[in-house]
């Protein structure tokens, strides 16, 4: 959830600073897009580094 919200705020920033003077661009040409590309890579990158917990099977 935290991935998302810096990554949806990254992306805006993108957007705002960077962004697409042609407006060719699919991505960066509209802040929605920008906003929601960021989230879900934001998201994906925090995972990754989650920690899975191991239940351990105790059957004696």
């Amino acid at each position: 959830m935290i991935g998302g919200i810096a990554g949806a705020t990254a992306g805006f920033f993108y957007w705002q600073q960077v962004g697409c003077s042609s407006g060719s661009c699919a991505i960066t040409s509209n802040p929605v897009n920008s906003t929601i590309y960021g989230a879900i890579m934001g998201g994906l990158l925090l995972s990754m580094f989650q920690k899975e917990n191991k239940k351990i099977n105790q059957n004696n």
